[in-house]
């Protein structure tokens, strides 16, 4: 049996084709059969996906895809990006490598797409190669995951969706308050370890943007929103008491914390900026 990397260059260089695009293709997702590919296996064909988020489904694969993953608009800060996917626990029927010029690594085994968990990449790390497992029946096999790009502060680990867990700076507290995804106050309520991660149950008094509803309102007359928020176990959160200003992103569907400073010291440092006019942004604080 050949290597994949034997394989893929087989494919790519002897055979020298590509199979015709047989699929459904919105720009942001792909859904496709390996029945295309029937009576040459060995067809790499290539997919081209250019939004922040979607998914991919290879129905029955047989040979082999190469998704190209790039955000729609082409800056500097593009570069930066990072890739994050996650695969569907139903997920099989194939291996996943990183394909950078023609060199692959290995990222994810059939088996371990079945455990649902995150793996993120630096975009320069390359395409996806993604092989189908050589096997008599493939009608049960279906390769699936959503992707996300991922855009990390400064000095984040790139194959990691969470911030790193150091305090953010006055101008990093700032600037998350314009661009994350979500931005609420509010207090601590319990902290609980998940593998990995920890998961830190909140209740808030004021939702000031969210992106999904990732925080749900209690109704009432003192109306309340609740919710959880993600980070990385070796952050060591534990519950305090006050009042904090939560900023985060938004990724498959969870919040996963940015900045969090205690409120009253992030509405000095907002009125610090306001009085010298250096606010990126403005945030009601009434």
């Amino acid at each position: 049996m050949l290597s994949p990397f034997l394989a893929y260059l087989l494919s790519v260089v002897v055979l020298c084709r590509i199979a015709r695009s047989q699929y459904s293709s919105d720009q942001c997702s792909w859904r496709g059969s390996g029945l295309t590919h029937e009576g040459h296996t060995r067809d790499v064909e290539q997919v081209y996906l250019r939004c922040a988020q979607g998914f991919l489904e290879w129905l029955y694969p047989t040979g082999a895809i190469i998704v190209n993953l790039r955000p729609n608009t082409l800056s500097p800060a593009a570069s930066l990006l990072s890739v994050c996917i996650k695969p569907s626990k139903e997920s099989s029927g194939t291996h996943i490598y990183l394909d950078r010029l023609g060199k692959l690594r290995l990222l994810l085994r059939e088996e371990d797409q079945a455990e649902g968990k995150v793996h993120c990449f630096s975009i320069q790390d390359g395409a996806l190669f993604i092989e189908a497992v050589p096997q008599r029946d493939i009608s049960r096999k279906i390769t699936a995951f959503q992707y996300e790009l991922v855009n990390h502060r400064p000095g984040a680990d790139p194959q990691s969706l969470s911030a790193p867990c150091q305090p953010c700076t006055d101008a990093e507290v700032l600037l998350a308050v314009c661009t994350s995804d979500f931005v609420a106050r509010g207090n601590i309520l319990g902290v609980a370890e998940e593998d990995d991660q920890t998961s830190v149950t909140v209740s808030l008094s004021r939702l000031y943007r969210q992106k999904t509803q990732v925080f749900v309102s209690g109704g009432g007359r003192a109306k309340r929103w609740t919710g959880f928020v993600k980070m990385p176990s070796q952050c060591g959160v534990k519950p305090g008491e006050g009042e904090f200003l939560f900023t985060g992103t938004v990724r498959f569907g969870e919040a996963w914390l940015s900045c969090a400073p205690r409120y009253k010291d992030f509405l000095r440092v907002y009125q610090d900026a306001q009085q010298q006019g250096t606010n990126p942004c403005h945030l009601d604080t009434d």
